[in-house]
């Protein structure tokens, strides 16, 4: 039975959610203080987080932060806050779905399947060497110059298929389709975002990158040749 952690303030919001999920054949934790999510995380260590983000204490934000730097579990942000800005934000820091209050409980049980569905995903492939970057996907570990990268489900996916096609160029579309696949619940910005992490993670300069090019007009590909 996966866990999901939910940390939500609102306390009828959260029973809503505990209730509905658990009935769809969750294990349901509940937290309502941002302070509260890492002690818990690790307590039962979730499947899946879904987190509002203005908790008292440590926001949304700072805990998507933090816990990116170690974990790649998936975070469903839950909230109010429906502007551009804290959408692109959520998704710059490693959250990997968005939905805003009010929402249909339907709707939050398709995307809680969604999400998890695409984190067990079995990818058993080839192992590729790219430049400096070595990509398993057994393992699903990435090396850049023989030091570990920590990516998320969802970075890996993007470059693991991007860098087994060098040369190639995507729409953002086609690549919503490839790494999110049918599920997806996500619009084409969701794929700059994930683009600008793992820039960050495997560039030497992010302003310039090597490997993830941008091609104006078209989308992007994975650098072809030498890098």
């Amino acid at each position: 039975m996966p866990r999901i952690l939910i940390a939500e303030d609102d306390r009828k919001i959260a029973e809503l959610v505990e209730k509905n999920l658990s009935a769809s054949g969750f294990e349901c934790h509940v937290v309502h203080e941002g302070d509260l999510v890492f002690h818990e995380f690790e307590r039962i260590h979730p499947d899946l987080l879904l987190l509002d983000i203005m908790l008292p204490g440590m926001d949304g934000f700072e805990i998507t932060r933090q816990l990116r730097r170690h974990s790649a579990v998936p975070i469903l942000m839950l909230t109010a806050r429906a502007s551009d800005g804290d959408k692109v934000l959520g998704l710059e820091l490693g959250a990997d779905d968005y939905l805003t209050k009010p929402f249909s409980v339907q709707e939050l049980v398709a995307r809680v399947r969604a999400l998890l569905r695409r984190s067990t995903r079995d990818l058993i492939q080839e192992t590729l060497l790219r430049g400096g970057l070595l990509i398993d996907p057994k393992r699903r570990v990435v090396e850049n110059g023989g030091e570990r990268v920590e990516l998320t489900g969802l970075e890996f996916d993007l470059l693991y298929f991007m860098a087994h096609r060098p040369g190639h160029v995507f729409s953002r579309d086609a690549l919503l389709e490839k790494v999110w696949g049918e599920d997806r619940v996500v619009d084409a910005r969701s794929i700059d975002s994930l683009v600008s992490r793992l820039r960050r993670k495997i560039e030497r300069d992010a302003a310039r990158p090597d490997y993830l090019q941008t091609v104006w007009g078209a989308g992007y590909r994975f650098a072809e040749g030498e890098v």
